[in-house]
Parts: C-alpha cells; structure tokens; sequence
C-alpha cells in the first residue's frame, strides 16, 4: 500500500510534508473541483492535483504530490525526494531483477516496432545500422538513422519515463559518432514520458529532440 503525502514549500524554502487527505482537508481552497477528501480515493486527489500543475513522484511504498511555488517551481522537494529515493534500497533484489528484464523487454519491443516503422517517428529517417544496434566506446546505441539531409541521428528509446541520467547518454553517444563518421549529428531520445529535468535540458541542446510514444491497442474477436 503507498502512503500518499503533499509538500508545499516552507518560508525558508525547504519542503513541508503532510498526509496527503489531511492537508487537503486543512486547505480546501487547494482542494481540485469537485474532489472531496473523505469520498476522493488518494489516486483521484493525486491525479487531479497533477492537471492543475502539481509535481508528482512514485516511489515504491510513498507518493509525493509537490505543490508549486510561487514561481511555478518544484525543485525545492528535490533533496527530500533524493533522500526519500535512498530509503528504498532495501527493495528486494528479485523484485529489481525481475523489473529491469520487464524494462528491457519493453525496450526490445518498442525497438522492433519502431525499426519496421521508421517513418512514422520522422518523415524520410532511414536506418543505417543494418538491423542491428551500434557498438560505440560509451554503449550500444538502439538506432542509428539518416535523415533527409544527409545528419546522422541516433535514436534512443527508454520504456516508461526518462530520467535526467539520459541526457548525458544520448550527448555521449552522438559526440562519438560526430567524430567518428565525419557527419553531423542529431539525436532523438524516444519515452513514454520525460522529467522535468529532462525536458529543461532538451530546450537548450538544439540537435536533441523528444518524442513521446504511446500504445494503440486492436482487438479481434475469437471464434
């Protein structure tokens, strides 16, 4: 069971942390419309919270909605939420092992999807890597494309959400190949969603580029 809390920001700017319902219950003008503490389930409260702006963290046993500041800025919660991070080391081994093969099995599957479906991530991408990830001195990269004007672009896909570590990855790997190919280079990191951290970064590195993926389900009926 995840125990749900709020953080708002204190005066001297670190973060303050209450039961999720029981905050709410004390502050109803930061209440979402038409949510009520003692009838709205934690999950409905955190994901209304989330359209209306708030930050949102998901560890293993705890949940963190993170009202913004004055400015719009959650980074105040972020030492707490690194120091909440490192209370779930004690996780079971077989659970972590057993969560990064789903991960790379996710990963394995959006590659193939998206190998025999180049087009749809960019308009005259053609993958160059012969089927097969390339091997570079920083890591294996998923797909390595041409673009219509002749860049290289290496595309790297994460099942789920992106996290800042990321950033430095993709740069890794498309400096590596800038020096190796002679070529210009751009890079697309492909997810399910992306940190804000992520997302800051992105918008200064003019070549990398973000892309969301989502899943489209059909359905035959079985005779």
């Amino acid at each position: 069971m995840k125990h749900h809390f709020a953080v708002m920001k204190k005066t001297d700017g670190s973060p303050d942390v209450h039961p999720l319902k029981e905050w709410l219950r004390l502050h109803p003008q930061d209440l979402p419309k038409d949510m009520y503490p003692n009838t709205s389930s934690s999950h409905e409260l955190r994901r209304a919270l989330k359209k209306k702006g708030w930050g949102l963290e998901v560890l293993d046993d705890r949940v963190f909605s993170i009202k913004p500041d004055e400015n719009g800025d959650t980074s105040y919660a972020d030492a707490l939420l690194a120091a909440s991070g490192e209370l779930e080391e004690d996780t079971n081994e077989e659970e972590v092992i057993e969560a990064e093969e789903i991960t790379f099995g996710l990963e394995r599957d959006l590659q193939v999807a998206l190998r025999a479906n180049i087009e749809q991530l960019e308009p005259g991408l053609r993958i160059i890597d012969d089927g097969k990830e390339r091997t570079t001195e920083e890591g294996r990269i998923d797909i390595t494309a041409e673009d219509g004007q002749g860049n290289i672009v290496i595309i790297e896909l994460k099942a789920g959400d992106a996290k800042p570590a990321i950033i430095a990855q993709v740069l890794s790997y498309m400096s590596e190949v800038s020096e190796s190919d002679k070529k210009p280079v751009r890079g697309i990191l492909v997810a399910g969603g992306f940190h804000k951290r992520v997302i800051l970064a992105a918008r200064v590195v003019p070549n990398l580029q973000l892309k969301k993926y989502a899943f489209q389900f059909s359905f035959e009926r079985v005779q």
